[in-house]
C-alpha cells in the first residue's frame, strides 16, 4: 500500500504536464475562436462588396458575439449600418472602435461627420481636431480641416438664425435654417424650429413636412406629433389630426396634452361621421342637427364652421326647403366663392324655386373650378333645358303648384281648375273656345304630372306630350294617341261637353 507521502509526490511531479495541456486546450480553443471570428469577417467583406447588405451585416454580428474586443468586427459592422442608412446604429460602433482603438483615423472621421448631421457640432469639432492631430495622410488631414471650417460656420449661422427667430423675423430664420440643415440634416431640434418658422409664416405643409422628420429622427418625439395634429386640425382634416395624436398617446399615453387634444378631436369626428351617415340616408333633419352640434362643439376653427354651414346647406336643398337652402348657401359663398358644394346645392335650390338663370350662372361658376365634373355638366344641361321649357310650357304653373308638390296636391288643384274652366260654364262661344284650350292644358298638366315616368323626363327639361322634344320627331298630332287612353273630353270625342264637376 502506498503512504500519502509517495501520493502527494506523485500527483507533484505531474502537475506542470496538466498546466502545460491545459494551456494547449485553451490556445486550441482560442485559435477556433478565431478562426470563426475572421470566416465571418471575410464571409461578410465579400457580402458587402456584392451589396448583400442584409447577409454582410449577420456575419458581422457574428463576429461581434465572437470577439467584443475586435475593433475591425465593429468598424465593418457601422461601414454596413452606414451604407443601410442607419446612422444611429452606426454611432455606437464606431464609438467602440475608437474605445479600442484611439489612433483609427478613418472610424474618428466617420464619426465627426455623423455628429455634424446630428447637429452635435461641438463633438464633431473634437473628433476632427483629435484626427489633425493623429498625423493624418493627406487626404484625411484636407477632409478634416473642411469639416472643421464648417462646423464653426454652422455655429455662427445657428447663433444668428436663433436671433432672428426670437426678433421674430420668421423668412430670415428660415432662410438660414435652410443654409445649415443642408449640412446638419439629422437634426431633430433645428427641423422642429423650422418648422416654425413655417406656422408662422402660413407655410403649414412645409411644417409638417419637417415635423415629420423630426418625429423619426427623435424617437420619443411627443411634441412634435402633437403640434402635426394640431396642424392637420386647423386644416380641417380631423382624420390626420386623430391619427397623429394617437401617435404621441402610444408613445405617452399619459400625456396630458395629447390626451385632452384626443378627446376633442375624437368627439368632433364622431358629430361629423354620425351626420354624414345621416345624409347618406337621406335623414337631412338629423344631418342638420348633427352639423349644428359640430359648430357648437368647435365654434374656434372657421374651417369647421363653414363645412357644418356648406353640408347643412346641403341638406336643405335635398329636404327642398328652398329659401333656407339659398341663404345659407349664399352664406358660405360669401367667405368662399369658389365653394364647389355650395354652388351645386344652390344652383339644385334655384331649380326648384324655378331661377334657372341664376341656377345656370352657379353652375357655369362650379365649372370652371371644376371642369370634369359630370354632376355639374349635368345639372348645368338640365337648368338650361328647363329654362329654355319654362319659355314654352310649364305644368306646374298650369296648375299653380309648386315643384316638390305631391300627386294629392296635384290632383286637388286639378279638380278646381278644371271646374273652373270647363268649356260648359262659358255660353259665349267666344270665351267658349279659350275655355276650351285652357281645359286641355289643365288636363295635359294633371297627365304629366302624376304619372312618375313621364314628371320624371318633364323635371329634367324634357316635355312628354311636346313631339319636338321626343328623340326622332314624328307626327305632332300622334301624341294623343299615346296618353294612356286620355281624353279630356270623355268617349264622345275631344269636343262633347257633357260632364259636370261636383
Amino acid at each position: 500500500m502506498m503512504s500519502p507521502g509517495t501520493c502527494i509526490h506523485k500527483l507533484l511531479s505531474c502537475f506542470p504536464f496538466l498546466i502545460v495541456l491545459t494551456d494547449l486546450q485553451y490556445e486550441g480553443a482560442e485559435c477556433g475562436i478565431h478562426a470563426e471570428v475572421d470566416r465571418h469577417l471575410e464571409m461578410g467583406k465579400k457580402l458587402l462588396a456584392a451589396g448583400q447588405l442584409a447577409d454582410a451585416l449577420s456575419h458581422f454580428h457574428a463576429a461581434v458575439d465572437g470577439d467584443p474586443d475586435n475593433y475591425l468586427a465593429y468598424y465593418r459592422r457601422a461601414t454596413v449600418f452606414l451604407a443601410m442608412g442607419k446612422s444611429k446604429a452606426a454611432l455606437p460602433d464606431l464609438s467602440k472602435v475608437i474605445e479600442l482603438k484611439p489612433d483609427f483615423i478613418s472610424a474618428r472621421l466617420q464619426r465627426g461627420n455623423i455628429l455634424l448631421k446630428q447637429g452635435k457640432l461641438d463633438e464633431a469639432e473634437a473628433d476632427f481636431k483629435k484626427v489633425l492631430k493623429s498625423g493624418p495622410s493627406q487626404q484625411d488631414e484636407k477632409e478634416a480641416m473642411t469639416q472643421l471650417k464648417r462646423a464653426d460656420e454652422l455655429q455662427r449661422l445657428i447663433t444668428e438664425a436663433r436671433k432672428a427667430y426670437s426678433n421674430k423675423d420668421f423668412q430670415t430664420a428660415a432662410v438660414l435654417l435652410d443654409n445649415i440643415l443642408e449640412s446638419c440634416l439629422w437634426d431633430s431640434e433645428l427641423r422642429e424650429l423650422r418648422a416654425e418658422c413655417y406656422i408662422e409664416q402660413g407655410d403649414l405643409g412645409k411644417a409638417i413636412s419637417d415635423l415629420k422628420a423630426s418625429t423619426k429622427l427623435k424617437s420619443d418625439n411627443t411634441q412634435a406629433f402633437y403640434k402635426i395634429s394640431r396642424i392637420y386640425y386647423q386644416l380641417g382634416d380631423h382624420e390626420m389630426s386623430l391619427s397623429e395624436i394617437r401617435e404621441c398617446l402610444k408613445l405617452d399615453q399619459d400625456n396630458k396634452q395629447c390626451f385632452s387634444h384626443y378627446k376633442q378631436v375624437k368627439k368632433l369626428s364622431k358629430q361629423i361621421e354620425s351626420a354624414e351617415e345621416h345624409i347618406r340616408s337621406g335623414r337631412y333633419t338629423d344631418g342638420i342637427s348633427k352639423y349644428q352640434s359640430v359648430m357648437s362643439t368647435e365654434p374656434n376653427v372657421p374651417y369647421y364652421t363653414t363645412h357644418a354651414k356648406e353640408r347643412i346647406c346641403h341638406c336643405l336643398s335635398k329636404s327642398q326647403q328652398v329659401r333656407e337652402a339659398i341663404n345659407l348657401c349664399t352664406e358660405v359663398l360669401e367667405k368662399d366663392p369658389a365653394n364647389i358644394n355650395a354652388l351645386k346645392d344652390r344652383a339644385e335650390a334655384y331649380i326648384l324655386d324655378e331661377q334657372y338663370e341664376e341656377a345656370i350662372k352657379d353652375y357655369e361658376t362650379a365649372q370652371q373650378n371644376s371642369e370634369n365634373d359630370q354632376q355639374i355638366r349635368e345639372g348645368l344641361e338640365r337648368a338650361q333645358r328647363l329654362l329654355k321649357q319654362s319659355k314654352k310650357k310649364d305644368y306646374y304653373k298650369i296648375l299653380g303648384v309648386k315643384r316638390n308638390a305631391n300627386k294629392k296636391e296635384i290632383i286637388k288643384a286639378y279638380r278646381k281648375l278644371a271646374q273652373q274652366w270647363h268649356p260648359d260654364n262659358f255660353p259665349d262661344e267666344k270665351e267658349k273656345k279659350a275655355a276650351e284650350k285652357k281645359f286641355i292644358d289643365i288636363a295635359a298638366a294633371k297627365e304629366v304630372l302624376t304619372d312618375p315616368e313621364m314628371r320624371q323626363k318633364f323635371d329634367a327639361g324634357e316635355d312628354p306630350l311636346d313631339p319636338e322634344s321626343q328623340q326622332g320627331g314624328g307626327n305632332p298630332f300622334r301624341q294623343w294617341n299615346t296618353w294612356q287612353g286620355f281624353n279630356p273630353f270623355g268617349s264622345g270625342g275631344p269636343f262633347n261637353f257633357k260632364f259636370n264637376f261636383n
